[in-house]
């Protein structure tokens, strides 16, 4: 009977709409949850996987000639170096979901603490070109979890109102990590540089031991004191969490109502139809709009436009830092839509100030996506396909960003201005995408973001 009843609220229609699981929340909305020493300890284990990975991202720029130089590769052996962080990215995407869904969030960041020294140290200790692909993709896969992974246990742990600027922590630590990268990395040796990037694989796997496991994912593995131990732990000892335990328990068994075991057929059913395609589409759209192609071949682009590299560094480490920041100070007063729209305006705005860079032979700077696009598209999945969607939106990000990766090169030898022109393009196809499909999550807990998105 109650299975029933359950079944009705979720088919429920009301004027050919389909209605969310859970009612909106107004009893609580005044309760602004602070900071406890253990939320921020968790967020901070979190964010050490996103300072490995924004070395990784930024590593392969400034050290290419030194690599070259000292180790006799070519140009064809580099770029391949430089390639496998993406086919390691492809099989993270393709594992790293479900390895978070059954292992927990927690034991995966012990693993992937010690994933990422282990590939660093194969990089500083490398005499040849196997050693250094090895080592890269190690660190390939590692970020590719930790792309997925970070957010959704940032978001799962942190109450709605500290939750957006929680989870721009993670991504400004990881665009930090990058433009130190790129600085660092025109002054010291390769190899220093690499061993520099071990520390906060190091630092995550000491971290990570003195944190919970995500209370969300305890509740749909059905560990209910352990599920309220965790949440009582992040809240502080003396919080009033009765309402967030009877919320988080009533998602999770009209979830478990729906579809006890989950698995990459689930994504199709039509209930699931429009976060799949706003969470793949933010993936891809991100890629072809051209920002990786910025990070990853910055070098290039500065020879290209007859900038001096140190300059262009400087350049990209500014606006990337100024971006995230700003993102992570107004992500929670204005909401994550209106500054995803702005964002992706920029970049727009940024392609086309490039393009006409290389016409008058300039440069100028571009805005970053990533942080909000980090943020909704963890947001949107319910937990009963959340490791199966995440991975399908990692894999979409992963095999885009192959496609930009590989033809990037030879665009800009066909036509500089034209390469961004091409991308400017694709970000004013995302400014329709966002402004159609993308919704607003501020101030709502995400059972009832998940929620809204669930139809028959």
């Amino acid at each position: 009977m109650v299975k029933k009843k359950e079944q009705e609220e979720i088919s429920s229609q009301e004027e050919g709409r389909t209605q969310p699981l859970l009612p909106p929340s107004e009893d609580h909305d005044k309760e602004d949850l602070p900071f406890t020493p253990t939320l921020l300890l968790s967020i901070l284990a979190a964010a050490c996987g996103c300072l490995s990975t924004g070395c990784i991202v930024g590593y392969s720029s400034p050290v290419e000639y030194q690599i070259i130089e000292e180790l006799g590769l070519s140009v064809q052996e580099y770029s391949f170096f430089g390639s496998m962080m993406i086919v390691g990215g492809l099989v993270g995407s393709i594992v790293g979901g479900k390895i978070t869904e059954l292992i927990g969030r927690k034991r995966t960041m012990l693993g992937l603490g010690g994933l990422f020294m282990v590939g660093w140290l194969t990089i500083a200790t490398a005499e040849g070109a196997l050693q250094l692909d090895f080592g890269r993709l190690l660190l390939g896969i590692g970020s590719s979890i930790t792309l997925y992974l970070a957010p959704v246990y940032v978001a799962e742990i942190t109450p709605k109102n500290l939750r957006g600027a929680a989870v721009s922590v993670t991504q400004l630590t990881m665009v930090c990590s990058i433009s130190f990268t790129f600085l660092v990395g025109s002054f010291i040796n390769w190899r220093a540089l690499a061993l520099i990037g071990t520390i906060p694989g190091l630092v995550q796997l000491v971290l990570t031991f003195f944190i919970p496991e995500s209370p969300r994912w305890l509740a749909k593995t059905g560990r209910e004191k352990e599920f309220e131990a965790a949440l009582l732990q992040l809240r502080g000892g003396n919080a009033d969490i009765s309402w967030e335990v009877d919320e988080i328990k009533e998602y999770t068994k009209i979830i478990h109502s729906i579809s006890k075991d989950s698995s990459i057929f689930d994504l199709f059913q039509k209930q699931y139809a429009i976060p799949l395609i706003v969470g793949n589409g933010l993936m891809v759209l991100q890629q072809f709009s051209g920002l990786n192609s910025y990070t990853l071949y910055t070098g290039a682009i500065f020879v290209s436009a007859g900038i001096p590299n140190t300059a262009g560094f400087l350049t990209v480490a500014s606006f990337q830092l100024v971006g995230t920041v700003l993102t992570a100070a107004l992500m929670d007063r204005y909401g994550r839509r209106p500054l995803l729209q702005a964002a992706v305006i920029g970049t727009c705005f940024g392609s086309l100030l490039t393009a006409l860079s290389f016409i008058l032979q300039g440069f100028e700077g571009w805005s970053k996506v990533t942080p909000t696009l980090a943020l909704l598209s963890v947001l949107i999945f319910p937990l009963n396909i959340k490791g199966s969607a995440g991975t399908m939106c990692c894999l979409s990000y992963n095999v885009s960003s192959l496609m930009v990766s590989f033809s990037f090169q030879s665009l800009l030898q066909w036509s500089p201005p034209g390469t961004f022109l091409l991308y400017a393009s694709a970000s004013v196809v995302a400014i329709g995408f966002v402004a159609k499909l993308v919704p607003e999550t501020r101030g709502r807990t995400l059972e009832e973001i998940q929620s809204s998105f669930t139809q028959k």
